[in-house]
């Protein structure tokens, strides 16, 4: 009896060490499992596409089918047409007429000679062009001509041939010479140019920026996934060890509800990192792909790379001189400052006198057919006066005398006017003057949020390598502690409890790690991007002054 006790003794023992050595395996093999590169991942649901990418690949993607990199992209020829729109003030205009008339009046004359009234008729053609020039300046010319056909005893042609010449130029010598409204608008509308580029550049960093934070989130959030399950096929080694305890009655069946119990609590955890998964990837969908892409929503992007881990050496002081130089809102704040600059040399010219020197000239021409004088002893019988063609000039001789300037009329003089009072210009010259002394100080308050903001990143950085050197320590002795406690639970000096304990931590500490080095990787892309672009909250906005 004693001997048969001995030998089952002896076969518990066996079977206690056996359980031992498969849990030990199974969790070097876990280990393993967590610690390999390229670890199996999630395999693609039916219907779905996989794409593999890496970060690099995922933002060159993003370059080219991001629909706010697409938005942005409009920006800069919306300002190419605001620009000729402003440039269209000097180009050219051209005008033309042709018209007829006819008039017929009553005769009130005694001169008449019997006539009851008098028909004039006449067909004019204008041509004409104007420009206001870059430098301030202006001009007219127009020329014009008309023929008239008269029956009026008095006339001297009938028909008469009309042409004129008229030349004009206009040139404000004090306000408007330097800076007109016209030139204020063209060189707003270039810097509002240069700013849709800044816009463009900001927002495809801030692309750039997102898309590789969606990249490491997804990557922590599939990490994530494989330490859950990890977790979860340690607790159901458990259970498989504890069942085989309570059949060979080492264990009271009361104590495999514990090992159930948090069989449960880890299914769930790897149903909860599932579901994060999925919106991971919606999330890096939504910034990579465009929309109109076939099949856009069954698209899984399977990550090319592994979360890596290589501590930086960070040079603060050259980040904060290339974030002065380069970040996209100090841009914006200088470039609200030159139009600021503008503005306040277009009102400082209005306050000038309004001086203009202007010259004209104005040559004519007049031909036809030319009828004999007017014999008045006849008119005075009552009888009809006889005129004839004395001579004719043509069309060709009138155009002849107005391009040989045969009767010249030359104008030139001065125009000067100034508002007596205050004027609207003064007001708004202090106002702007105000606004660009603002301006200024809010220029220095965003340089300093810029070093502050380039100060902070570059902590983030050290603080999350520090934080996974730590993780990754945590983890190491976690899963010492986890081999020791099952060692205990195998020889019978500890509870279950201990044991799931102990698995607990672990994938805590699991945990802990893929987050600290995601949070490492993403701290490193945003140390990238605060260089060119406000992470976190930016600078103040300056008003520009219209």
């Amino acid at each position: 009896m004693r001997q048969q006790f001995s030998i089952q003794r002896a076969e518990t023992a066996l079977l206690a060490a056996a359980l031992v050595f498969v849990s030990v395996s199974a969790f070097g093999q876990t280990r393993q499992g967590f610690d390999a590169a390229g670890a199996a991942q999630a395999a693609a649901a039916p219907g779905e596409m996989v794409q593999r990418l890496s970060s690099d690949d995922a933002v060159k993607l993003a370059l080219e089918q991001n629909l706010g990199i697409q938005i942005a992209r409009i920006n800069p020829q919306i300002s190419d047409v605001g620009v000729a729109q402003a440039r269209s003030f000097w180009a050219p205009s051209l005008s033309t007429s042709v018209q007829r008339q006819s008039q017929t009046t009553a005769s009130t004359s005694s001169l008449s000679g019997g006539a009851n009234s008098v028909l004039n008729g006449s067909v004019a053609s204008s041509l004409g062009v104007s420009q206001q020039l870059p430098w301030g300046g202006s001009y007219s010319a127009n020329w014009g001509s008309n023929r008239v056909t008269t029956t009026n005893l008095f006339s001297t042609f009938s028909p008469q041939l009309n042409s004129n010449l008229n030349l004009g130029y206009s040139q404000p010598l004090l306000r408007n010479f330097k800076i007109d409204n016209f030139r204020q608008a063209v060189a707003l509308s270039k810097k509002a140019r240069e700013m849709s580029d800044v816009d463009l550049h900001s927002t495809i960093v801030q692309t750039a920026r997102q898309v590789k934070n969606a990249y490491w989130d997804l990557l922590y959030q599939i990490d994530n996934l494989k330490a859950a399950r990890q977790s979860l096929e340690l607790a159901q080694q458990s259970l498989k060890d504890n069942t085989r305890r309570v059949e060979i009655g080492t264990m009271a069946p009361i104590d495999i509800v514990d090992a159930k119990a948090e069989v449960a609590r880890n299914e769930e955890a790897v149903i909860v990192a599932q579901a994060q998964i999925e919106q991971a990837q919606d999330l890096l969908k939504t910034l990579v792909f465009d929309p109109s892409t076939p099949n856009f929503w069954n698209i899984r992007i399977e990550p090319s790379e592994t979360a890596p881990f290589q501590a930086q050496a960070i040079d603060v002081q050259a980040a904060v001189r290339n974030a002065l130089d380069k970040r996209t809102d100090l841009r914006q704040a200088r470039n609200s400052m030159q139009q600021s600059d503008i503005s306040i040399r277009y009102f400082r010219n209005q306050i000038l006198p309004d001086v203009n020197g202007f010259v004209s000239y104005i040559t004519t021409g007049v031909g036809g057919e030319q009828l004999s004088p007017v014999d008045l002893a006849a008119i005075s019988a009552g009888l009809t006066p006889n005129r004839s063609v004395v001579a004719n000039r043509g069309f060709g001789s009138v155009l002849g005398d107005v391009l040989q300037g045969t009767y010249p009329n030359w104008t030139a003089g001065v125009q000067i006017g100034y508002p007596l009072g205050t004027s609207t210009a003064k007001a708004n010259l202090e106002r702007a003057r105000l606004q660009y002394q603002q301006g200024q100080t809010q220029l220095k308050n965003i340089e300093m949020q810029i070093v502050a903001q380039v100060r902070n990143a570059a902590r983030q950085v050290e603080a999350n390598q520090k934080r996974v050197e730590s993780a990754r320590a945590s983890r190491e002795l976690a899963e010492e502690k986890l081999a020791a406690e099952e060692k205990k639970f195998a020889a019978g000096i500890r509870e279950t409890f201990f044991v799931f304990q102990a698995q607990r931590d672990l994938a805590t500490a699991r945990t802990a790690e893929v987050r600290a080095i995601s949070d490492y990787n993403k701290s490193l892309v945003d140390f990238e991007a605060v260089q060119e672009i406000a992470v976190g909250g930016g600078g103040g906005q300056i008003t520009t002054v219209r």
